[in-house]
């Protein structure tokens, strides 16, 4: 029998089917709940035939990356991972195992590992024309600058593009300094906003910070308003299918959101020179922060207030713009207030490094005041697949999509959270989602990370791999490319449920032991 919730998503289906508002998506995946004909029990068959691995051995990538690779690379997992292949949702590594990934390559592939029609636009161009950098005029960039911005609300009509969203958050800090002629910037506590020597200090994580002088310059970090984790919060401050399991003794409106912007309301009366703001940087959901989200109507109420004080109001769509969240194609829509400017990188290019800033003509005028040039940003290769991109996020209704799946996914881990305590909260919009694990449900006691590593890799044995997020690491972050469907949550579920299960029976099973011994 199938789970109740993909029943009732069934019938959702069905009923939009015969009320005349069908739709379909061109998945490339087609799906079935048989036994794994590699060796992995359990997972789905796929229609992709993915050619053996032929690179260098297993230990002489090993000995490559501790010798010749510099030793920030972390590999994730005990025994790392060398994945050679991927299509759509898939991912393959050098034994032939296939794995579901539902983190994306960090939020990056938007449309599917190696979509056949992004490899189809970026190997017509290459055949064409590689690169000239923006001296002379190319086709793509015109083209592609034309169809991005009118992805965009109001004025929000003048592109940049650069190749990373550090590049693109760092050039956003310099517009709006120049275009107000104000210094100082705020951010959030737990934002994540890049990692250039200027956007260091607009990332407010202490694991992400080198202790360099003069990072935090004109920086001010606020506090963030976050309802599960914050000091307020409440069951029905986020716009999410499912809520913290806090009280909430909200009449009208949401108290935790007044309080949180009593306190930014502190911080510009008494540690920022009146009326003379630069910025301030908000991600729309807060990505290697753990998916945290912001009280229902905060952001709007934020961004009059910089703007009062003289300063501009940047969404960093990094993680969750191009259809992500589902509802909106931007995650800022969703808060009810148009940005001065915004920020993207990850999705945009479904794995190449592309990325851009989006603004008013007013704004981007304050780059003529100097000379400002990027060799590579958007060149004739980044912007064709910037096309496609667009293209199938459109023809393949994965928007729709990832509020569909995305809002079934939610609604189904809210059902894992009832079973398991060991599963906090559950959050996020579309296929932005967290899961964050805690060894105390009360008081949200994060999960020590022992556990937290124990249960991750065992979800990647199983053939699911995750990220991780959070200050502490213990909040699962599920991010796959938009054109997941419902079989390949089912997979998610069931493999969690089991993992879940093992691990709390083992623990109850300690538990027992060790009072025996006493």
């Amino acid at each position: 029998m199938m789970p109740n919730r993909l029943v009732a998503h069934t019938k959702r289906v069905l009923l939009r089917s015969t009320t005349g508002q069908s739709w379909s998506s061109k998945l490339h995946s087609t799906t079935a709940a048989v036994t794994r004909n590699d060796g992995q029990s359990g997972m789905p068959e796929c229609d992709h035939n993915q050619a053996a691995y032929d690179g260098p051995s297993y230990q002489k990538i090993l000995e490559t990356r501790r010798t010749h690779l510099t030793p920030n690379l972390l590999a994730h997992f005990k025994k790392p991972l060398v994945i050679h292949a991927g299509h759509m949702q898939w991912l393959y590594d050098h034994e032939g195992r296939r794995y579901l990934d539902m983190f994306g390559g960090i939020v990056t592939v938007s449309v599917g590992h190696c979509h056949p029609k992004v490899n189809q636009a970026l190997s017509e161009q290459i055949a064409k024309l590689w690169h000239t950098t923006n001296i002379y005029m190319h086709p793509k960039i015109h083209e592609y600058a034309e169809r991005l911005v009118a992805k965009f609300p109001g004025n929000l009509k003048s592109v940049c593009f650069v190749n990373s969203g550090s590049e693109a958050n760092d050039l956003a800090m310099l517009m709006a300094r120049l275009h107000t002629g104000n210094q100082d910037i705020l951010s959030f506590r737990n934002a994540y906003h890049g990692m250039s020597p200027y956007t260091m200090g607009l990332t407010a994580h202490s694991t992400w910070r080198f202790p360099l002088p003069g990072v935090n310059n004109g920086l001010v970090h606020v506090m963030n308003p976050d309802p599960y984790q914050g000091i307020w919060g409440g069951s029905a401050c986020r716009d999410s299918p499912v809520q913290t399991t806090r009280n909430c003794e909200c009449q009208e409106g949401c108290n935790a959101g007044d309080a949180y912007y009593n306190e930014l309301e502190q911080t510009f009366k008494y540690s920022l020179p009146r009326g003379k703001v630069a910025a301030m940087f908000a991600e729309s959901i807060q990505g290697v922060g753990g998916t945290v989200q912001f009280p229902k109507g905060y952001l709007k109420r934020a961004a009059d207030l910089v703007r009062a004080n003289g300063g501009l109001f940047v969404a960093d769509e990094v993680q969750t713009g191009f259809g992500r969240t589902g509802e909106h194609f931007w995650g800022f829509e969703g808060h009810d207030y148009v940005p001065d400017i915004v920020t993207m990188a990850k999705g945009i290019g479904n794995g190449f490094p592309l990325a851009a800033v989006v603004t008013t003509p007013e704004i981007a005028a304050s780059l003529g005041q100097a000379l400002h040039f990027n060799t590579y940003g958007g060149n004739p290769m980044a912007s064709a697949v910037g096309i496609a991109v667009l293209d199938v996020i459109e023809e393949e209704q994965l928007q729709r999509n990832s509020l569909e799946v995305g809002t079934y996914f939610l609604e189904s881990l809210a059902d894992l959270q009832q079973r398991f305590d060991i599963v906090g909260d559950v959050r996020g919009k579309g296929l932005m989602i967290g899961v964050e694990l805690v060894g105390d449900r009360e008081k949200r006691t994060p999960l020590a990370t022992p556990h937290v590593l124990e249960i991750w890799e065992t979800c990647k044995d199983l053939g699911v791999l995750f990220g991780r997020g959070g200050l502490h690491g213990n909040v699962l972050t599920l991010r796959p490319p938009l054109c997941v469907d419902t079989k390949n949550v089912e997979l998610v579920l069931e493999t969690l449920d089991t993992v879940l299960k093992q691990y709390m029976t083992k623990e109850l099973r300690s538990w027992r032991n060790s009072k025996r011994t006493v």
